[in-house]
């Protein structure tokens, strides 16, 4: 596909990725002449219109983030069967790379690189956004060590070390939270999860859980504790180890509920060591080990050897086929469709023995004749649209918990819940959470900064404010390219109304002014230059020899005149220079192959160094005086090579007084 133009601009250059679901080239926008990064869907999955839709809108989504940590999605199109997303071009290498290099990461350097992740979740999860795949192979490097957080929830892959449910495309095995494999309801937190497997990953240069297939990955998130990681790197503060064990809690009520509180922790620990970081309290006999999902999944997928899931690659649509084998025993990567069935086999039956001891248990119950099971569980009331305070009060009523576990911006008055999970007629157990997501009002619409921003760009920003721009203007400049955006109204941040009257200023790129070249011929070589530079020209002089004193200096020639050109247009001058070895100047006086000099104008024969000349003569002096005529001989007594010395009167060496 190299030399395939998109959208009439995107020049395909080379591939520099590939995934389970699309193709990555890096690109020239010929319009802006940058370099871009162009992700294109693969042909297999164009007819599908789920996926495509999903493609476009969450791309579309995405371009509204704007954080330094994050890559910027600057297009999105379609062109014949070709659908394609057009992102900021990162030039550098992703995190697996580095933390591949350097093994264990030092522990200071590894807690700055998880705040600019974590501020980068932040943002997207202030608007809504669940990255879903959090993992070494989407964190781009810049060559000045910038973290650049890519393909948040875009067209996840659905390759061999990916595990999906029939609707749900969930993140690479190694980082996926146990929530995802339990394929259950997920919020901001399982991003918070992957993030703290990551940060595992940078400070013992391992994974909290390895294994031969996704699969027994999966499970080992639902079940297994992990290693301390401060087991695996003594150089850790223990306030570090504490915040990775707590960012990857099983329970997600357990872990880090922000980015913004992760964010916290990692900046305490960066400026004191020693910080104290609030532990998590060790419950874990009351937890219950959610199977099905993952045992109908195993199911579903018919294990078999075709390595669907016996790579681990984690096989995602820009990770260039990064994958996880270097962290394998040699042994440890052959593995049998036996193994396989054996682990089918010990999920179903661990789900049969679960199965069996609530079947048990719910007969002891029926045949005592308690009521207690039932009065154990309550139905979930629906809060929506009610305040917190009243909503908090009608949970304690049912012996339930009220969490608040997010905000957003709404048309709701401020404190309003909009929805709850688990939702209204859910039955659960009493003393259960139940988390709300609730209002902080309207929030002042800010302007988006579109400087700089192409058209196109500018247009899909406003757009998801549900703005546009009203008027735009053309100029010239020499600092912003041609068609990028050079000012605004109103300016960026400011708090405008959703009414809002938008005006840009485009750029035509720099001005083209033409200027008459003006003559400067017989004048001054000082005067010629001044006289170019005053009409922004630049020039170029070239000496020419001449044979006329007069011409000394002069301007003889030049290569333009006359003609409206550019501005910055080089005009080259010929100026005169006299040769007094070669000054053969033709007037009233032939004097020929004497010595050289300067001549007076207007004397015929003013010869200094003859006693026998008188000013104005007008004399054939063919003698040593040198050059006759309109020549001074300032005393060279020498003659022109190869020139004879006629006989006569003036032989006599007594009256050639100079150049003895």
């Amino acid at each position: 596909m190299n030399g395939t133009v998109l959208g009439g601009r995107y020049e395909l250059l080379e591939k520099i990725g590939e995934g389970g679901m699309s193709e990555v080239f890096k690109a020239r926008c010929n319009k802006l002449n940058r370099f871009v990064a162009v992700k294109i869907l693969k042909k297999e999955f164009c007819n599908n219109e789920e996926i495509v839709k999903k493609f476009k809108d969450e791309a579309t989504a995405i371009a509204t983030l704007s954080d330094n940590n994050i890559v910027n999605i600057l297009d999105v199109g379609t062109q014949e069967d070709l659908h394609y997303i057009v992102m900021e071009y990162v030039k550098g290498k992703t995190l697996k790379d580095v933390i591949k290099q350097v093994g264990k990461m030092n522990y200071e350097t590894a807690i700055s690189v998880a705040i600019q992740i974590a501020k980068a979740l932040d943002c997207a999860h202030r608007n809504n956004i669940i990255h879903r795949d959090v993992k070494p192979q989407n964190i781009l490097v810049t060559e000045d060590g910038v973290m650049k957080v890519t393909d948040f929830g875009i067209a996840k892959s659905t390759t061999s070390a990916t595990i999906t449910n029939t609707t749900t495309i969930m993140g690479s095995a190694h980082y996926l939270s146990p929530e995802q494999a339990k394929g259950s309801f997920i919020d901001c937190r399982t991003d918070l999860y992957s993030l703290g497997i990551v940060l595992y990953e940078m400070v013992t240069g391992k994974l909290p859980f390895e294994a031969d297939s996704a699969v027994t990955i999966a499970l080992k998130h639902i079940q297994e504790d992990p290693v301390s990681p401060k087991s695996l790197n003594s150089r850790i503060p223990d306030s570090l180890n504490t915040l990775i064990l707590k960012a990857i809690e099983k329970d997600p009520n357990k872990r880090y509920q922000t980015a913004k509180e992760f964010i916290n922790d990692l900046q305490k620990i960066k400026d004191n060591p020693n910080a104290v970081i609030d532990e998590v309290v060790d419950d874990s006999s009351q937890h219950t080990i959610v199977m099905s999902a993952v045992t109908e999944q195993i199911s579903k997928q018919k294990i078999n050897n075709s390595n669907q899931y016996n790579n681990d690659d984690d096989d995602d649509y820009d990770d260039d086929d990064e994958d996880y084998d270097d962290y394998d025993d040699d042994e440890e990567r052959i593995v049998s469709r036996k193994r396989n069935k054996r682990i089918l086999k010990i999920a179903l039956s661990i789900g049969g023995v679960i199965l069996l001891f609530g079947l048990i248990a719910f007969a002891v119950n029926m045949f005592s004749g308690s009521s207690s099971l039932s009065s154990k569980e309550v139905e979930v009331p629906n809060l929506e649209g009610k305040n917190v305070d009243e909503a908090k009060s009608e949970l304690e009523a049912i012996n339930l918990v009220l969490v608040e576990a997010e905000t957003e911006s709404s048309d709701e008055p401020e404190g309003t819940i909009l929805r709850t999970n688990p939702k209204a007629g859910t039955t659960v157990k009493e003393k259960s959470e139940v988390r709300v997501v609730v209002s902080r009002g309207q929030e002042d619409l800010k302007m988006p900064d579109l400087r700089e921003d192409d058209l196109n760009t500018a247009e899909t920003k406003l757009k998801s404010l549900n703005l546009k721009i009203s008027s735009k203007t053309e100029q010239y400049s020499s600092s912003v390219a041609k068609g990028q955006i050079i000012s605004q109204d109103p300016a960026p941040d400011t708090v405008i109304s959703e009414d809002q009257v938008i005006t840009v200023v485009v750029s035509l790129g720099p001005e083209i002014k033409f200027v008459t070249v003006p003559s400067v011929v017989g004048r001054l070589e000082s005067d010629a230059i001044s006289t170019l530079a005053g009409a922004n020209l630049k020039y170029v002089v070239e000496q020419v020899t001449t044979k006329n004193a007069i011409e000394d200096g002069i301007v003889l020639s030049q290569s333009v005149s006359g003609s409206r050109v550019e501005e910055g247009t080089t005009i080259t001058i010929k100026v005169g220079k006299y040769n007094k070895q070669n000054g053969n100047v033709e007037d009233n006086n032939n004097n020929s192959n004497g010595n050289t000099g300067e001549t007076t104008p207007g004397d015929n024969n003013n010869n200094n160094n003859s006693n026998t000349n008188s000013p104005g003569d007008d004399q054939n002096n063919s003698g040593n005086t040198g050059n006759g005529g309109n020549d001074v001989n300032n005393g060279d007594s020498s003659s022109t090579p190869g020139g004879n010395t006629p006989e006569g009167p003036w032989d006599d060496p007594s009256l050639n007084q100079s150049g003895q």
